[in-house]
C-alpha cells in the first residue's frame, strides 16, 4: 500500500478539502485526486463523497481512517528507529559480569540521557562484521588474533588493561598466599573450560603458555561460571583466572580466594571497536567518557601478547 496515499488521505480527512490538504503536503490538487483515485481502486472502496463544502468521508471512509492513521504512526516509529540519532547507541560486550559490560553501566550512570542497546556477540571477526554493516556501532574486544589484523575501515582505542587474578579454593596449595608470582604457577593446573579455539582470548592464553610455561587446561564442558566455581572450590589440584573486574557472587562455604598475580602482571587488553564513518551523535561521547574514567597502558610490570590491538 502506497504511504503517501493513505498520508493524502489522512489530510483530506483532517482538513476536510482537496485544496487545503494539498497546500498542507505540498503537492498540487491534481496529484492529491491522483492518490486519493489509487488508493480507492486498490481497495475497492469510494472514500469520500465531494460536496459543496469540500469533502465528507464515506462509511468506508470512515471505517478505514483509524487504520490508516495506525499505519503512519507505524511507518513514523519505523523510521525513527534507524534514523541516526533518534535509535539506541548499540555496543557489544562479550559478556555480561566482565570489565566492559561494567564500562558501560558506568556511562549510563553518568549520561542516562543516551539510549543504549547492549548486546553480546562471540567474537573479534563477529563484531567486525557487525560494525562494519551497521549492526552495533561499536564492540569492546580484548585483543585481534595474531594475523588477522582489524581491517582499514575500522578503527580502535585501548580503553582498560585488566589484570588477571588466580583464583583457588580453600585447599589449594596456593589458597593462603597473598599474591604469587607468574614463576609460582608452573606445574600447577589452570582449568579454563571457556576457552574456545580460534578465538581472541584462546589467542591470549596460547601466549601466555608460550611465554611463561603455564599449564593452562580447558578441557570439559563449559557449564557457566556457578558449575567453574563449585569446582574450582572442590578440587585442590585445580585453580583458574579470574580478571579483577569479573563481578561474581558465591556461597560463603566455597572459601574461594582470589590472588594478585605479579613479576610481571598479567592484564588482558580491553579496546573499543567503531567504524570510521558511523554518524552516531552518542559514538564521540562513549569515547569521551571512556577517555576521562581510563588509565594508560602498558605500565612498568605487565605482560600483554606482542600482537594486541593499540592504544
Amino acid at each position: 500500500m502506497d504511504l503517501e496515499a493513505v498520508r493524502t488521505f489522512a489530510a483530506i480527512a483532517r482538513t476536510g478539502q482537496f485544496q487545503k490538504a494539498a497546500v498542507d503536503l505540498a503537492v498540487t490538487q491534481q496529484a492529491v485526486s491522483k492518490r486519493v483515485a489509487a488508493l480507492e481502486r486498490e481497495l475497492g472502496v469510494r472514500l469520500f463523497t465531494r460536496t459543496p463544502r469540500g469533502a465528507e468521508l464515506t462509511i468506508d471512509g470512515q471505517a478505514f481512517l483509524p487504520h490508516a492513521r495506525e499505519l503512519l504512526r507505524v511507518a513514523e516509529r519505523a523510521v525513527a528507529s534507524v534514523r541516526t540519532g533518534h535509535r539506541p547507541l548499540r555496543v557489544d560486550v562479550i559478556n555480561s559480569r566482565g570489565a566492559a559490560s561494567g564500562l558501560m553501566r558506568g556511562f549510563h550512570r553518568a549520561r542516562p540521557e543516551v539510549d543504549l542497546d547492549v548486546v553480546m556477540l562471540f567474537d573479534v571477526e563477529t563484531a567486525v562484521a557487525a560494525i562494519r554493516s551497521g549492526t552495533v556501532d561499536a564492540s569492546f574486544r580484548a585483543v585481534a588474533a595474531p594475523g588477522r589484523p582489524l581491517p582499514e575501515d575500522i578503527e580502535s582505542v585501548r580503553v582498560l588493561d585488566e589484570p588477571l587474578q588466580l583464583l583457588t579454593g580453600p585447599a589449594h596449595a596456593l589458597a593462603d598466599a597473598t599474591s604469587v608470582t607468574v614463576a609460582e604457577l608452573v606445574g600447577h593446573r589452570i582449568w579454563m573450560p571457556g576457552i574456545v579455539p580460534g578465538t581472541e582470548w584462546a589467542a591470549y592464553y596460547d601466549d601466555l603458555v608460550a611465554q611463561f610455561g603455564l599449564t593452562i587446561e580447558a578441557t570439559g564442558p563449559n557449564f557457566g561460571s556457578d558449575a567453574l566455581l563449585d569446582t574450582i572450590a572442590d578440587t585442590p589440584a585445580l585453580a583458574t583466572f579470574m580478571s579483577e573486574h569479573t563481578r561474581l557472587v558465591w556461597p560463603a562455604g566455597h572459601g574461594l580466594r582470589r590472588i594478585p598475580v605479579t613479576d610481571p602482571t598479567l592484564v588482558y587488553p580491553h579496546s573499543l571497536l567503531w567504524h570510521r564513518d558511523n554518524p552516531h551523535p552518542a559514538l564521540p561521547t562513549l569515547r569521551a567518557h571512556l577517555a576521562a574514567v581510563t588509565t594508560g597502558h602498558d605500565a612498568p610490570g605487565t605482560w600483554t601478547p606482542d600482537w594486541v590491538l593499540p592504544r
